[in-house]
């Protein structure tokens, strides 16, 4: 069988040091984002870290989220990614917080069982080759009472309005496997994956983030920011002229939308 590609999301030390550096420059900007925040909001307070808890943050990224955690909480925060690069930026921010980073596979964590509290993992399962065997890793390191939060993105839920809908499904469709994962449904999938697991009090919240202007979706959508390489596009020759004449045109109007919902799906070990 053909190995899928995997996107350069997946694979950040195999990427050009360019790109690497744009990839990280783009996780950083969508961390201050509003709705992004507004997700993680939502993920803290399905998690309900409590005070002293040890935390695993999986597919850490720049470590952003395990600094505010091991702050708030005052616990220790294994800040855990596969990526050597990201690593390495994550520790460069480092802010004298309790957070330990380290390189490592999400589908063998170099933890003891029962070893913490609760699991963080955002926007990870989406890109990994088998999403059951890390979250099994993850719950097998969470101690029996503790919680795992997982937050995807359902990419099948993305729509635009004030743009040909014909043209919004060719460009997406081209994105999917190259800038936006294979796995596009993962979101909606975590629920059933934590229920098949066993784990208690499930619960599953929609975030639907909504972007009434092209500059704000630019920085989450790949297909809206104008910065990523055209080399990425595969498109018929002309489409992604015509894709972002659209886009600013909608954006002048004021009638551009852009929506994506992000799932937070919680439950006790």
């Amino acid at each position: 069988m053909k190995q899928m590609e995997r996107t350069p999301w997946a694979d950040l030390d195999g990427q050009p040091r360019e790109l690497t550096a744009m990839l990280l420059a783009a996780l950083e900007a969508m961390g201050r984002h509003p709705e992004i925040r507004r997700v993680r909001r939502t993920a803290r307070e399905a998690l309900r870290p409590e005070t002293g808890w040890r935390l695993l943050d999986a597919g850490c990224g720049a470590g952003d989220v395990a600094r505010r955690l091991a702050g708030e909480t005052g616990g220790e925060v294994v800040a855990l990614d596969v990526s050597a690069a990201t690593i390495a930026a994550a520790v460069e921010r480092h802010d004298g917080s309790a957070v330990r980073y380290a390189v490592g596979d999400l589908a063998s964590i170099d933890l003891p069982a029962g070893s913490v509290d609760g699991v963080w993992c955002e926007r990870v399962l989406q890109h990994v080759d088998d999403a059951d065997v890390v979250i099994a890793e993850l719950i097998r390191v969470t101690r029996p009472g503790g919680r795992v939060c997982l937050i995807d993105t359902d990419w099948t839920s993305l729509a635009f309005d004030g743009v040909p809908p014909a043209l919004a499904r060719t460009v997406v469709d081209d994105m999917h496997g190259r800038l936006t994962p294979r796995r596009a449904d993962m979101g909606r999938t975590l629920r059933r994956r934590l229920v098949g697991k066993g784990l208690r009090d499930v619960t599953a919240t929609p975030v639907t983030c909504l972007f009434p202007d092209p500059a704000s979706a630019a920085v989450v959508l790949p297909m809206l920011n104008p910065g990523v390489p055209e080399d990425a596009w595969t498109t018929p020759p002309g489409v992604r002229q015509k894709w972002f004449s659209h886009v600013e045109a909608a954006g002048a109007r004021g009638d551009f939308l852009a929506v994506l919902t992000i799932w937070v799906v919680t439950g006790a070990v």
